[in-house]
């Protein structure tokens, strides 16, 4: 158990800058609200929904996030900063997923009145950016990123970078996104500011299509290179 702890800790250090020792994550208050949904999921698995209630509404009161007891958590869940964070209840997080604050994975009314899957499923390592909205039985696949702000109604594939309202994928190689894991939700740059995400999201989709422009005009210009040997040879044969 401590070794596990210690793991996690170590997790969210390599994802957040800012602690100077391990002591100081145990105050975070979205390590408090995943430690105490524990104990509220295992209440709520045991059918003893007040007193799992209790320990979410208490854990609400101190941590400034809502996890629903009933909500599924895989390992090294990173919510940081948390104010605001709302998780529904049939909501399914994987390993190494790292949340910002204000985000919702919220639920859908199901057509048939007959509750059921209604919140949606991060995969591993997914980044969800602050503010974002994740609504209904959607699935946001490994890897993938959320940006600030954006409101995810379809399914997210693998590794895609989805930004707006409603959530779009960007344009981004798909050599960048494999990295390790890069803050904020996004990969455009190493000096990353969550304030301006999205200019910096156009800056690195206008960075790929010039690349791309540039690769195409080089590609055209060996093409005429190698023409031009053959039209001469064509007109001297004549």
């Amino acid at each position: 158990m401590f070794n596990g702890l210690v793991a996690y800790l170590d997790s969210i250090k390599a994802r957040d800058p800012a602690p100077r020792s391990r002591w100081e994550i145990l105050l975070y208050p979205g390590l408090v609200a995943v430690g105490m949904h524990r104990i509220a999921h295992w209440l709520f698995e045991a059918r003893l929904f007040f007193l799992a209630r209790f320990v979410n509404h208490l854990s609400r009161f101190l941590t400034a996030v809502d996890i629903h007891p009933g909500a599924t958590i895989g390992r090294h869940l990173f919510i940081d900063h948390g104010f605001g964070v709302v998780i529904g209840e049939t909501a399914e997080i994987g390993d190494n997923v790292s949340i910002y604050q204000g985000v919702t994975l919220g639920g859908t009314d199901p057509a048939n009145g007959i509750g059921g899957k209604r919140h949606p499923t991060l995969a591993d390592d997914v980044i969800v950016g602050s503010g974002a909205q994740i609504l209904g039985p959607v699935t946001v696949n490994a890897r993938a990123r959320i940006g600030a702000n954006a409101v995810v109604t379809k399914d997210v594939p693998e590794g895609a970078v989805m930004v707006g309202i409603p959530a779009r994928s960007t344009l981004l190689d798909a050599t960048e996104y494999a990295r390790e894991f890069v803050p904020y939700g996004t990969s455009c740059s190493e000096n990353f500011d969550p304030a301006t995400q999205k200019v910096e999201l156009l800056q690195c989709q206008l960075d790929l299509m010039q690349k791309q422009l540039k690769a195409l005009l080089d590609e055209r210009e060996l093409a005429a290179e190698d023409e031009a040997p053959r039209r001469k040879g064509s007109r001297t044969g004549a």
